[in-house]
């Protein structure tokens, strides 16, 4: 990644929110309540935990939802790795020069108090969520 991406969150594709959240809590994270992103076809929540990565949990609300072709081949699974980036456009034109596709035009995330996220893949890195940064 380019040296201004700050991590912000570990992505994992779930068949269930709820049962696979009781794990992460049971080994001392903190959960936040559910939300439901109609644009992406998901099911969102967050778990934290002091000292440990943020995990999102992404759970498919109907069979057009992104996470189901990996749930399919392979059951639950980390799904993308979400960087915060200081400009988007800035970040998308510099990957795209790194060979990354961009899968989606920047939208806004509701699970992500509607900051602009944006898909990019590369076959040797995999798939990457662009979280923008917001400036106060």
């Amino acid at each position: 990644m380019l040296p201004e991406f700050r991590f912000h969150h570990i992505g994992v594709a779930v068949f269930n929110i709820d049962t696979t959240a009781k794990f992460y809590m049971d080994a001392g994270y903190s959960r936040t309540d559910s939300i439901l992103d109609s644009l992406q076809d998901i099911r969102i929540c967050f778990l934290t935990k002091v000292g440990m990565p943020m995990v999102e949990l992404l759970e498919a609300v109907d069979s057009s939802s992104p996470v189901n072709r990996i749930l399919k081949d392979v059951g639950v699974s980390p799904y993308h790795f979400c960087y915060v980036v200081p400009d988007m456009e800035d970040a998308l034109r510099r990957l795209r020069k790194m060979r990354f596709v961009i899968l989606s035009k920047p939208v806004e995330a509701c699970a992500l108090n509607n900051r602009r996220v944006c898909f990019v893949y590369n076959k040797n890195v995999g798939l990457i969520e662009l979280l923008e940064e917001v400036w106060i």
